[in-house]
């Protein structure tokens, strides 16, 4: 694909992204505080994505990927203080936004530093090896990062926006906390798990099947996914008509996931390194995906 054929698909993703997040951010910012005229949830859209763009010009110019998740992290920690500026112009931040948002950040520097130290070990990241040798062409990862940090974020920053006094915290809330740290706990453990299995000279070149993962092929995004549905139930006692819509998130993050950038790309490189293998055809056949087997799989 020549220079046309890259600079003509990005602006159809930047476009795609540009219309999706102006359309959540319409939708679920009726009851937002207003900033200037615009809704905090908009202005949220625009910090979400416009970081994205302004790190895409050296990221472009130096063909790495070695900051991406790093900056991923930052425009969550960003957008999360804005929308709790905002919110204060209406109301001080109440328990609710500050606890919702807290949860956010320790998942964020968390992940995002965990990220960088492994890209740094590895020195690059395969997924962009294509992306990066092209400008027009690598800004499609940078624009799909900010349309992952908004609408992740999405119930975060309609909590933190809204207008007017929070609900009292409710049960809902602390179910939302309590399935946060399941799905923190079973993010941070299959990270470290595949971590220490990696860092073995004897397992170079092996997949791992033990711990989490001999319950799971992606342990990991299971953690993921659940700890976004914590974050949604602490929408359910504030949220009216249409900010319900913020309920996107947790079902965004699971179909991204599991249909697109996560579960599939990671299984056809498996196939790509062990299809001939009949022990990982075994362990693929008898593994779930996502939902992991109570008692682990015998080896």
């Amino acid at each position: 694909m020549g220079f046309s054929g890259d600079l003509r698909r990005g602006a159809v993703v930047v476009a795609i992204t540009l219309a999706v997040m102006s359309l959540v951010a319409n939708v679920t910012g009726a009851n937002s505080v207003h900033i200037r005229g615009v809704s905090a949830v908009m202005w949220c859209a625009a910090i979400s994505l416009g970081i994205q763009w302004l790190a895409w010009i050296p990221a472009s110019l130096k063909r790495t990927e070695r900051f991406y998740d790093l900056v991923g992290g930052l425009t969550y920690i960003a957008v999360i203080i804005f929308s709790l500026w905002a919110g204060s112009q209406s109301e001080p931040p109440g328990p609710r936004e500050l606890i919702v948002s807290v949860l956010v950040v320790i998942w964020s520097l968390r992940l995002s530093s965990f990220l960088f130290m492994r890209i740094h070990r590895t020195g690059k990241d395969g997924r962009f090896d294509d992306l990066k040798t092209s400008p027009a062409r690598f800004i499609i990862p940078w624009s799909l990062q900010g349309l992952w940090v908004f609408v992740t974020l999405i119930v975060v920053v309609v909590i933190n926006s809204q207008s007017g006094p929070s609900p009292s915290l409710s049960i809902w809330d602390g179910i939302g906390v309590t399935v946060w740290l399941i799905g923190f706990g079973i993010e941070v453990l299959a990270d470290s798990q595949k971590t220490s299995f990696n860092e073995k000279p004897e397992n170079s070149g092996k997949w791992i099947d033990e711990g989490l993962w001999s319950r799971s092929r992606h342990p990991n995004y299971l953690g993921e996914v659940l700890l976004w549905v914590g974050i949604a139930c602490f929408g359910i006692a504030c949220f009216e008509e249409l900010e319900m819509v913020a309920w996107i998130s947790p079902l965004f993050v699971y179909l991204l996931l599991t249909k697109i950038s996560g579960v599939p790309i990671l299984d056809e490189r498996g196939l790509e390194k062990w299809g001939d293998d009949p022990d990982y055809q075994r362990y693929r056949s008898e593994t779930p995906a996502l939902i992991p087997h109570l008692r682990a799989r015998e080896r």
